[in-house]
């Protein structure tokens, strides 16, 4: 796992996740970021330097070699603080309430749907930069939990549910059905 490069970048770039200015970190090889990069791609790579930036100012600081699911996690409830997306507790008055009709002392928190997208990137990121998939810390049973916890509190919370959605099936195939042979006649054998 030492392979996983860690590389300083002196470029400052603005994440846009939670709106702060990254001064150095971990980066992507060079050829990811290439002005023709995607979004995604380009996505990926400020959210990889974030989280490298994140583990750099962490206390004692850490290398990414000895990151784990609770490092993730500890990172996941850090971005909660820069948040839009207001999650009513069970003692709000709103609580289930999709479009409530005042505002409330709640927090502020991280969408579920933009925290499942960012540890598919970071996921992605990872192994991009030569960690192997059996030890992502992104793809951790704790972080797959948490998420599942997150997706399921602020859905009863604002009262939308996220279902699955249902995969289309094509419609099964009429097989002809050919009309039957008259029973024989009684008797005749």
């Amino acid at each position: 796992m030492d392979s996983i490069r860690e590389t300083d970048s002196s470029n400052s770039e603005n994440v846009s996740l939670i709106n702060v200015s990254n001064n150095g970190g971990t980066s992507l090889p060079s050829s990811s970021s290439s002005p023709t990069s995607s979004r995604y791609e380009n996505q990926k790579r400020r959210d990889w330097n974030t989280f490298g930036q994140y583990l750099k100012n962490h206390r004692p600081p850490l290398s990414l070699s000895r990151c784990s699911g609770a490092h993730v996690l500890e990172f996941l409830r850090y971005l909660d603080q820069f948040g839009k997306t207001k999650v009513h507790t069970p003692i709000c008055p709103f609580y289930g309430h999709p479009n409530p009709p005042a505002p409330c002392p709640c927090p502020l928190r991280q969408a579920w749907g933009s925290l499942d997208a960012l540890i598919g990137r970071l996921r992605a990121a990872f192994e991009e930069n030569g960690g192997k998939p059996e030890v992502n810390p992104f793809g951790a049973r704790a972080v797959r939990l948490y998420l599942r916890e997150v997706r399921d509190l602020q859905s009863k919370a604002r009262g939308i549910s996220y279902e699955k959605k249902k995969r289309k099936r094509p419609p099964a195939q009429q097989i002809p059905t050919l009309p039957l042979p008259p029973p024989p006649p009684p008797g005749a054998s």
